[in-house]
């Protein structure tokens, strides 16, 4: 199973890459309260620095607005998924803890101001790409147990013709859901060369680190995908 951007990808956004992180054998059933203190600091000191503040307007946003703009993507409608969530917590709202898995990941991304998702590739055996999107392919909203078909030539993760994340990072389908039964998740980490590659690869390995000493599990991959390494096995 690999990991694969599309070469058109590159075309548009030349300088995104994306940190990789597959993480098997974890229990996601019990309660580790050292996850809770991480994610309740992040939040803690994201409203602390972007309180009254306009998100889309901060440094480390710019280049994400920008990134949906090149590939059609309105940011004023879609906005990716680490602006709407420091949105969120700017303005007071917090945001929830789901289960173990999520809340490690969206600590991590709070603290390096990342994208981060979280997929369960616990049965998966296809590749997972990134790619536009065409009339074949399906989504499943969040929540939700029917199909929508995406317009032609969105960007989306997908494995097959089964969509993971609409609008690149702007929201994850029901399929690959984080439940307690989740053993192996793939954490794909998105940002660009040319602006926080030193983030990105700092996030992966300190996400590699909490990982293993919390949940006491196994990296299955850790790696770096860009326009100079477009794939990588997972």
């Amino acid at each position: 199973m690999k990991f694969i951007v599309a070469d058109e990808v590159f075309e548009k956004i030349p300088a995104v890459c994306f940190g990789v992180v597959v993480a098997k054998g974890i229990d996601n059933t019990k309660e580790y309260p050292g996850i809770n203190d991480l994610l309740n600091q992040g939040i803690e000191s994201s409203f602390e620095r972007y309180n009254g503040k306009n998100i889309k307007e901060e440094a480390k946003i710019i280049p994400y607005r920008k990134a949906f703009e090149a590939v059609g993507i309105n940011p004023n409608k879609y906005q990716s998924s680490i602006e709407a969530l420091f949105m969120r917590i700017a303005k007071g709202k917090g945001m929830p803890h789901i289960n173990p898995v999520v809340d490690l990941g969206n600590a991590v991304s709070l603290k390096h101001v990342l994208p981060i998702g979280a997929h369960d590739v616990t049965a998966l055996t296809d590749d997972i790409t990134v790619r536009f999107s065409d009339e074949n392919d399906t989504f499943i909203p969040f929540g939700s147990d029917s199909f929508d078909n995406p317009a032609d030539r969105e960007l989306i993760y997908t494995t097959g013709h089964v969509i993971r994340t609409r609008r690149w990072i702007w929201r994850q389908s029901e399929i690959g859901k984080i439940t307690g039964a989740s053993s192996k998740i793939f954490f794909p980490i998105d940002g660009f060369i040319d602006f926080n590659k030193s983030e990105v690869l700092e996030a992966r390995d300190e996400l590699c680190g909490l990982l293993k000493e919390i949940f006491g599990c196994e990296i299955a991959a850790a790696g770096f995908v860009d326009a100079d390494n477009r794939e990588m096995g997972i």
